[in-house]
């Protein structure tokens, strides 16, 4: 009889110490959950703080080139500012029109004047990338060639031909790419995609790569 309640007593106190081991894993999954939820919010404000000069550089961009009447397309959310070939240039041609080299004076003494209107602007767009840019038709080595001297024509022009304020140090932050056909539709030869691009690339897109890689 005593052996019988013996093992009862034992069973019970095996029950419980189990009850108290799932006790503490299931408290220990809810604070591991806690944790990287807060840590998931925490990662979150800080992209959502890094994206703020971001948007106040691209904001600027777009006021200023509406208030100042000059023709091209900006995207709210990267900042390009897409220029059509026709302004620029005759089809398959690498020599700025006399249209197109009107078109830069106009254009980037706005464009570098509010890169360097404020010194946080400056701080943070780390590099300005003249990209050039062509349809699907065609060759691709071809394209490729095209696009890059069309960029090399529009860098040239700004840094030999050209005076304004901001020269300088637009100098120490702007180069020339060739993209060919790689943005281009390839299923028809679009017009639109025969453009030169004005890209930025900001400090904070870096940083942000930076927190998602120290964080996760």
């Amino acid at each position: 009889m005593d052996d019988l309640i013996k093992g009862e007593i034992d069973a019970e106190i095996i029950e419980d110490d189990e009850s108290s081991i799932y006790l503490s894993i299931a408290d220990m999954m809810s604070s591991l959950l806690m944790f990287f939820a807060l840590l998931f919010i925490t990662v979150l404000l800080q992209l959502a703080q890094k994206d703020v000069p971001k948007r106040v550089v691209i904001g600027n961009v777009v006021g200023q080139m509406k208030s100042n009447n000059i023709n091209v397309k900006v995207n709210p959310e990267t900042g390009d500012v897409s220029i059509q070939e026709s302004i620029l240039f005759a089809k398959g041609s690498t020599e700025l029109k006399p249209e197109g080299k009107a078109f830069l004076h106009s254009f980037i003494p706005v464009y570098s004047g509010v890169i360097f209107s404020k010194p946080e602007f400056e701080k943070e767009i780390s590099r300005v990338v003249i990209e050039g840019h062509t349809s699907s038709d065609g060759d691709d080595k071809t394209n490729l060639q095209l696009s890059l001297l069309r960029s090399a024509s529009v860098y040239k022009y700004i840094f030999y031909d050209m005076n304004f304020p901001t020269k300088a140090p637009l100098s120490q932050k702007i180069l020339a790419a060739g993209r060919g056909e790689i943005e281009s539709d390839k299923k028809r030869d679009n017009p639109g995609d025969r453009k030169v691009v004005f890209r930025f690339q900001f400090r904070s897109d870096e940083l942000k790569k930076d927190i998602t890689k120290t964080s996760f």
